[in-house]
């Protein structure tokens, strides 16, 4: 994971509220034009599909999440990530990026200045399309996996291009599906030609050539309701047991066991704050066998059993907030 200059010996970063950027007057532009879409606290999905805006008044207390594939730009206040054992710090100017499904705890602080972010959605295939037609050479550093999440700084051309997509917002709708395609591709070209490019070759580097570690998220993902051991996914894609273990770690921060708990776990969470199902249906949804598992599980992962804390994230001051986080993909 690619961490800001604040980290320390032991892997976390330690926090500066203190803007570091050298382009606050473009920012400042951007938080102007944010705030006239995002007048109260919750995500706003905007006009343009893959664009949405986050917004909070208050501090958050730490809300285990899946990061998904996204590229989000910190505008105002502050988020902090707890990734693994490690704790980054995102503050204003700042853009964290997920190129995989990532389980997480993320906090924000709005409650000096609401907290904003704009968030732009991508897929692998996008980031593939952009590298072919541009021709993009991009340095693997010798196959190196690196952590499927990380922090970057952003600079006056990538806040040049949210300010062009934020003047799309009120035009016709023809426009905005047309140019937001074409800004959007512009703002992957800018990142996969700067600094970060070889992160973010990473997510088509996983599906083509990461010795089935890609392949392995991915399955995962789409089967985390089904029971399976370790040496049957390492079999099945062609892989040791340890190799599995230690490529997936390197990616993910976890073992593959605990990335599929994560994601039952979560998405349980999500089905019972809905109101869509109980505890014991949420459970036999995401897969667990014993309900007496899923409560211990859940317990470990969230602090409280699944009711109780359903019940206290419904009470929170914050819990429209909380809802909104919740209910819709992070960042």
């Amino acid at each position: 994971m690619m961490f800001t200059n604040d980290e320390t010996a032991d892997g976390t970063a330690e926090e500066n509220t203190s803007l570091h950027i050298d382009n606050k007057d473009i920012l400042e532009q951007i938080i102007t034009m944010t705030k006239r879409i995002a007048t109260v606290d919750g995500r706003h999905q905007t006009a343009i599909s893959f664009l949405t805006l986050a917004r909070s008044s208050q501090q958050t207390p730490p809300i285990p999440v899946v990061l998904k594939p996204a590229f989000c730009l910190i505008l105002q206040g502050t988020k902090k990530i707890h990734a693994g054992s490690h704790i980054i710090y995102a503050r204003p100017g700042d853009f964290l990026t997920s190129l995989i499904d990532f389980p997480a705890s993320a906090e924000v602080n709005g409650a000096v200045e609401p907290y904003i972010g704009l968030r732009v959605d991508f897929t692998p295939e996008e980031i593939a399309s952009v590298i072919t037609e541009a021709n993009i050479k991009v340095n693997v550093q010798h196959n190196k996996l690196n952590v499927g999440a990380f922090i970057g700084k952003s600079d006056a051309e990538l806040l040049g291009l949210f300010i062009r997509l934020l003047k799309l917002i009120d035009k016709p709708r023809e426009e905005i599906l047309f140019l937001s395609k074409l800004i959007k591709r512009e703002m992957i070209y800018k990142l996969l030609a700067g600094n970060y490019g070889h992160l973010f070759f990473q997510q088509v580097f996983f599906d083509q050539q990461a010795e089935g570690v890609g392949r392995a998220i991915a399955w995962i993902k789409e089967n985390y309701s089904r029971s399976f051991t370790a040496q049957e996914l390492a079999q099945a894609n062609n892989m040791s047991v340890s190799g599995l273990q230690h490529k997936f770690k390197a990616v993910t921060t976890m073992g593959p066991l605990q990335y599929q708990k994560q994601l039952r776990l979560q998405e349980a969470r999500r089905l019972m704050l809905s109101g869509a199902m109980d505890a014991t249906n949420a459970a036999l949804e995401v897969g667990y066998e014993s309900t007496s598992q899923f409560n211990r599980e859940y317990r470990r992962l969230f602090g409280l059993p699944p009711l109780q804390d359903i019940k206290s994230l419904q009470k929170s001051s914050a819990a429209d907030v909380l809802k909104s986080v919740l209910l819709t993909p992070s960042l």
